[in-house]
């Protein structure tokens, strides 16, 4: 059977993470204390010891997921998947996974996306909202009629996608969503309209990163964020994975995507909220956490 490793994004944080993969696993403790060295602070002390205030911030949510993503899959000893895929920020953890990037340039690359999106953040205010029980074609549709600017942000699954934009289109568009009969419409407590035209600053910024990063030819396909489909050419892959950061991240469709090309299997990597909308996507799919 085919298999399938993903890796969650911003949000699957957790206090205390990591900890227990540091002191049980040598491998994944050089991989730690080279993490802090590579950004040149100790952020492992606040994944093992700092509270959710502090795992909230900037600088060390990104990073923190990634580290810990990362490590946990290099540490597991599995085989080479089929493919792999990641949700958001997890696109990053998924391209060192594949041997696309190095840790370090990662990690640099994660950190250096995070900085630029808190920049773009503090530009300009905006927001997200998650809208549940109402196809994507709907909520399309209420997007694209609200006169300020809100579009959709996150294809998770059938039934739930979130949405991103300024903090009235938002507004405007969860009113909308309640009067056309969604389950559920609410604000979501992020920092910014990440995945919208809102993140162009940080487009630019973090484009450059990109560019002077090398990225090899992966050991398996990634499927990525931006288009719903499978790549292997690294030139590619570092256009789509710039263009992440103004798009809507196309899960679901990365999904159908994969069962197309035969894949039977889905494995989470130190999450379980991909899961669960893996399992929304497709029931048929076999499902694993690790």
């Amino acid at each position: 059977m085919k298999t399938a490793f993903v890796f969650p994004g911003q949000g699957s944080q957790y206090k205390g993470m990591g900890s227990d993969l540091y002191k049980s696993n040598a491998k994944a403790r050089k991989l730690f204390d080279q993490a802090n060295e590579i950004l040149d602070y100790p952020i492992t002390e606040i994944m093992f010891e700092g509270d959710e205030g502090e795992l909230k911030t900037t600088r060390v949510t990104q990073p923190a997921v990634f580290i810990n993503g990362y490590i946990k899959y290099a540490v597991g000893n599995y085989n080479t998947p089929d493919a792999v895929a990641g949700h958001s920020l997890g696109e990053f953890t998924a391209l060192a996974a594949c041997g696309a990037l190095s840790f370090e340039d990662a990690l640099l690359l994660v950190y250096d996306r995070a900085m630029a999106m808190q920049d773009a953040c503090d530009m300009e205010d905006g927001t997200m909202a998650a809208i549940m029980g109402l196809d994507d074609k709907k909520v399309e549709d209420i997007c694209s009629g609200i006169d300020s600017l809100v579009v959709p942000a996150n294809y998770n699954c059938p039934g739930q996608l979130v949405i991103s934009g300024s903090v009235e289109g938002i507004e405007k568009a969860i009113e909308k969503a309640k009067e056309n009969g969604a389950k559920r419409a609410l604000k979501l407590m992020v920092g910014g309209a990440f995945h919208s035209p809102l993140m162009e600053p940080a487009q630019t910024k973090l484009g450059q990163s990109i560019e002077e990063t090398e990225i090899a030819k992966p050991l398996c396909p990634i499927y990525q964020n931006f288009t719903g489909k499978a790549h292997d050419n690294p030139d590619t892959i570092k256009d789509n994975l710039l263009k992440q950061l103004t798009a809507p991240v196309r899960w679901t469709q990365s999904i159908e995507q994969m069962v197309n090309d035969q894949i039977g299997k889905i494995v989470e990597v130190d999450g379980r909220v991909l899961i669960g909308m893996v399992r929304r996507i497709d029931r048929n799919l076999v499902t694993e956490t690790v």
